[in-house]
């Protein structure tokens, strides 16, 4: 089992589903759902955050409709895996705003990247500017997405796991 897992009931993951599905709803409205009066469903709520279940709260802004027409992913593979050169390439990650994904990986890329720019002439740009500058970076493949199959934001929680329902309190 993850020692990182908080351990939550039904109540609670019920909460996050509907917070997921809406974080717009009132508390209230929530409790409602989820069958808890107000404080009770609020004091969870706020045991969640504290505790790092919920990170933060979200807009999901429709890509194309603010100009990031063309998506690639992209695969990157370092020469080297010093400490040092690692920390840079996730530097220089963190601090481009057109990745907006990145997992380290296994197998034969050892970054996988999402990047998101308004057409293929700023996805070449962003390639010489941004992961070609790169020291380190030895290998980049790119795939541009042509469709959109999932794009799912929330998680799947299953009310019913195993493995939640050993940890809930």
């Amino acid at each position: 089992m993850n020692d990182d897992l908080i351990p939550l009931d039904n109540h609670s993951l019920q909460i996050l589903n509907e917070l997921q599905r809406d974080a717009r709803q009132t508390v209230q409205q929530i409790a409602d759902k989820v069958g808890l009066s107000s404080t009770p469903c609020w004091r969870r709520i706020k045991e969640m955050e504290a505790s790092g279940v919920i990170r933060g709260y979200t807009v999901v802004v429709d890509r194309e409709k603010v100009g990031l027409n063309l998506a690639a992913v992209t695969e990157v593979n370092l020469d080297r895996h010093h400490e040092s050169k690692v920390r840079d390439f996730e530097k220089a990650v963190e601090a481009s705003p057109q990745i907006v994904r990145c997992v380290a990986a296994t197998g034969p890329a050892d970054y996988i990247l999402t990047v998101l720019v308004p057409d293929i002439k700023h996805y070449e740009k962003f390639l010489h500017t941004t992961l070609f500058e790169q020291a380190g970076v030895t290998h980049v493949r790119s795939s541009i997405v042509l469709r959109e199959v999932k794009n799912e934001g929330s998680l799947p929680i299953d009310l019913g796991s195993p493995s939640r329902q050993r940890g809930a309190r």
